[in-house]
């Protein structure tokens, strides 16, 4: 634009037409009540994994905690900071989606002086091959607001494991910031490095183009706000082989926004939902190559930390990744997983206790359990 020239279209109008007029994008969500995980006395329950399907079982893995929670500045190395302080991987099993049993502890913290000796949790799982795989949060004592917390993988033959821990975490955070000062304040930089500098959280692992796609959140040393929520993005770091080694790919972040992960295949590429932070925060997004999002719709009230049925292959629909799954809900003393589906129908059958399995209307409207 030269001399006196007016521009002849508005900032807001030029972006709009990079939106998705797809309506197949859109949807409501609900949430309802389950047996079996929902509010117990003394017990957090969280970050449900995404459903498996196992010989037309559900399976879901998910952090479990006892006991109150203190915070940090106790001057106590032991007290409970977070409800995922302390935490295990539990695994609970469902014939209904409705009503789920605890099958017990999948996966525990490690011996004194391993990289996971205090607490693992927010569990991921992909099944591959005839195995079944956990990527997870790590951390190590004392846990402090300066901790480093990184991403670890564990195998077994079978959803009931045993499993076997990675002997090192597959992906650790950059640690390229400098801490300002010898104290314990996170928000204290003299940088801030990468991203990902100070944590890497919320794994999932997707089988892409030949490769594994391990998505993570990233936090950074000194993390700052943007448009009102937090700036954690995430990040993508790639393998040939299932346990790694992964490497980071060179246009990370590929969000500017999102909390817990949660991502599917769709026509070709990986769609996502981002909710909670950052100035793009409750959209969906579809990267036709894996990496480069661009917003789908806005969604309103999205279920928090989703563990959507995991499908066999791409979703034919976009919606299909997100259609009916778990969640979690933190608003109480006692942290504990719910139900979700992406439209009231699918609410009111599972309310109901029709099964997905036996229900016609079910059946019609999303991916059902399919033995192997």
């Amino acid at each position: 634009m030269t001399g006196n020239q007016q521009p002849t279209e508005s900032a807001a109008t030029i972006r709009g037409r990079r939106y998705s007029t797809d309506p197949e994008w859109f949807t409501d969500f609900r949430t309802f009540p389950i047996h079996g995980l929902g509010p117990e006395e003394g017990v957090h329950r969280r970050d449900p994994s995404s459903v498996l399907t196992v010989d037309g079982v559900y399976h879901v893995w998910y952090t479990r905690s006892t006991g109150v929670t203190d915070g940090f500045g106790t001057g106590d190395p032991m007290a409970k900071v977070f409800p995922w302080d302390w935490s295990e991987v539990w695994h609970a099993t469902s014939t209904d989606g409705a009503t789920w049993v605890e099958q017990g502890r999948a996966l525990g913290k490690g011996e004194d002086g391993s990289y996971d000796d205090r607490s693992v949790f927010t569990p991921e799982v992909l099944e591959h091959d005839g195995a079944f795989y956990l990527v997870y949060q790590v951390i190590a004592s004392p846990y402090l607001l300066r901790s480093f917390e990184s991403i670890a993988i564990a195998k077994a033959s079978s959803p009931d494991g045993p499993w076997e821990k990675s002997a090192a975490p597959i992906l650790e955070p950059q640690k390229d910031g400098e801490w300002l000062g010898g104290g314990d304040n996170r928000l204290a930089v003299v940088s801030q490095g990468s991203f990902d500098s100070h944590k890497v959280h919320d794994p999932i692992l997707v089988p892409y183009q030949g490769k594994f796609f391990l998505y993570y959140k990233g936090e950074q040393m000194g993390e700052g706000f943007a448009a009102g929520g937090r700036t954690t993005r995430w990040g993508v770091a790639i393998a040939d082989d299932i346990q790694g080694p992964y490497v980071r790919s060179p246009l990370n972040p590929v969000t500017n926004s999102g909390h817990e992960t949660c991502v599917w295949r769709y026509d070709g590429g990986i769609a996502a939902m981002l909710t909670t932070d950052g100035p793009e925060r409750n959209t969906l997004q579809f990267a036709p190559d894996g990496l480069n999002f661009e917003i789908q719709a806005y969604i309103q009230k999205p279920p928090v930390a989703v563990g959507p049925l995991r499908l066999d292959g791409p979703a034919e629909v976009p919606l299909d990744g997100i259609r009916w799954g778990l969640c979690h809900d933190v608003t109480g003393p006692w942290n504990y997983i719910q139900g979700f589906a992406a439209d009231e129908r699918q609410k009111e059958l599972y309310v109901s206790g029709q099964s997905p399995e036996t229900s016609e209307a079910t059946v019609s409207a999303l991916p059902a359990p399919r033995p192997r």
